[in-house]
């Protein structure tokens, strides 16, 4: 079972930075695919960025330029840096998975989400 862990979110002024983690646990001969997602109250999830496996990189248009999307070395952590962050970038930001590419090729179903971090912007 893939599990996830989101850090780094907290409290910082607009125009700041925060730099969000999500480590994996699971099958060690994976690279997983790691999408954020972010949820304010009494709205739907809404995407934010996403890398795959093979660190193809994609945003959502409200943080595109903004945010930055990476994995780290150990490949089991990818980072979100979110710059020049707004009040409205205050919501629950959740790490996501939705498969698993083994080294040498196949791709197996690996749905998990991790229980979110939250980020507050102040103006």
């Amino acid at each position: 079972q893939v599990q996830l862990v989101e850090s780094g979110g907290g409290s910082v002024q607009a125009g700041g930075s925060l730099r969000l983690s999500c480590a994996t646990s699971g099958d060690n001969f994976c690279t997983y695919d790691r999408s954020w997602y972010r949820q304010g109250p009494g709205k739907e999830r809404e995407f934010v960025a996403a890398i795959d496996p093979d660190s193809t990189t994609r945003y959502a248009d409200s943080v595109k330029g903004r945010f930055i999307i990476s994995r780290g070395d150990a490949k089991n952590t990818v980072y979100l840096q979110m710059n020049s962050l707004k009040p409205e970038d205050t919501v629950m930001y959740y790490c996501k998975t939705s498969s698993c590419k083994k080294f040498w090729g196949p791709v197996y179903p690996a749905n998990s989400w991790g229980q979110g971090t939250q980020v507050t912007v102040s103006s």
